[in-house]
C-alpha cells in the first residue's frame, strides 16, 4: 500500500491483467521473484486508508500488509532523505477526552498500535539496501541533498487528517508526543485495521520534509525524484525469497 502514485510506481508497473475494482479502489496484482503481492493506493487520510486496508484483507485475503511512502520528519536528527521504519503507530488527533484519555481508541483502550516485529525486521532490512542502491545513483547527492549521510530511523509513527507544514505545529508535536520520529496520514488507521483482523503489518516511510515552514516544496521534489527509485529497490529486496 501506498497513498501517491509514486510510492508505487514499480509494484504498479510489475501488475498484470485487469484491476479488482471495488468502492473506488482498483487493487493490481502481480508477481515479483515468484512472490504474489497486490498493490492499491490507499488515498489520503486515515478513513480512507482504512477503507482501503479493510477492503484489500476482505477481498484478497493478503498474508501481510507492508505500507511504503514519505513523511515529514519530527524528531531532532531525523533528516531530508533518512528513513523510518515504524515499531508503533498512533494517531496524534484522536482526543475523546474527557470520556477517554487522549489518543487512547475509544472502546479499544490503547493508544499505540505495534507493528509486526518479523516484518518489520525484514523491512529495515529491505530500507537499508534501497538506501544503499540510491547512494550509488546519486553519488554527488540530490538536490543538494546529501544521501551519503541518510539513516534509517526505527520507532514510533504518529498519523493524523492534516498535513503538518507550519513549523509551529511540528514544535508543538514533539513536545506533546517527544517519541515521534515522524508525522504522516495513513499509518496508523491501517495499522488499527490491521489489529482487529490478525494480519501482519509494517510501514517504512521516506522523509520527504521537515513537517515545517518548508514542507510542501520538499515533499512535491522528494516524492517526484525519490520516492519511486527507493520503493523499487525496497520492494525488489523485500519481496526477494532469499531475504526473507
Amino acid at each position: 500500500m501506498g497513498a501517491l502514485p509514486d510510492e508505487l510506481a514499480p509494484a504498479l508497473a510489475r501488475a498484470v491483467g485487469q484491476a479488482d475494482r471495488a468502492c473506488g479502489r482498483e487493487f493490481w496484482s502481480g508477481v515479483w521473484h515468484q512472490q504474489p503481492y497486490v498493490a492499491v493506493l490507499s488515498r489520503i487520510g486515515k478513513v480512507a486508508a482504512a477503507s482501503t486496508a479493510a477492503l484489500l484483507i476482505q477481498r484478497h485475503q493478503v498474508d501481510a500488509i507492508v505500507f511504503t511512502g514519505v513523511a515529514g520528519g519530527l524528531a531532532h536528527g531525523v533528516r531530508v532523505g533518512d528513513a523510518v521504519v515504524a515499531t508503533e503507530f498512533l494517531q496524534h488527533d484522536m482526543d475523546a477526552a474527557p470520556l477517554f484519555a487522549r489518543h487512547v481508541i475509544p472502546l479499544d483502550g490503547i493508544s499505540h498500535f505495534p507493528s509486526d516485529p518479523e516484518l518489520s525486521l525484514r523491512l529495515e532490512r529491505a530500507a537499508r539496501h534501497a538506501q544503499a542502491q540510491m547512494r550509488a545513483e546519486w553519488p554527488l547527492g540530490w538536490q543538494g541533498l546529501d544521501l551519503s549521510r541518510s539513516a534509517i530511523h526505527t520507532g514510533l509513527i504518529i498519523s493524523g487528517d492534516r498535513f503538518v507544514s507550519r513549523a509551529s505545529e511540528s514544535q508543538a508535536l514533539r513536545e506533546r508526543l517527544p517519541d515521534a520520529l515522524a508525522v504522516e496520514m495513513e499509518g496508523a488507521a491501517v495499522a488499527q485495521v490491521c489489529r482487529d483482523h490478525g494480519i501482519p503489518f509494517a510501514a517504512v516511510r521516506l522523509i520527504s520534509d521537515r513537517a515545517d515552514d518548508h514542507a510542501h516544496p520538499d515533499f512535491l521534489r522528494l516524492v517526484t525524484d525519490l520516492a519511486a527509485p527507493f520503493s523499487t529497490h525496497l520492494l525488489d529486496h523485500l519481496l526477494h525469497k532469499n531475504n526473507h
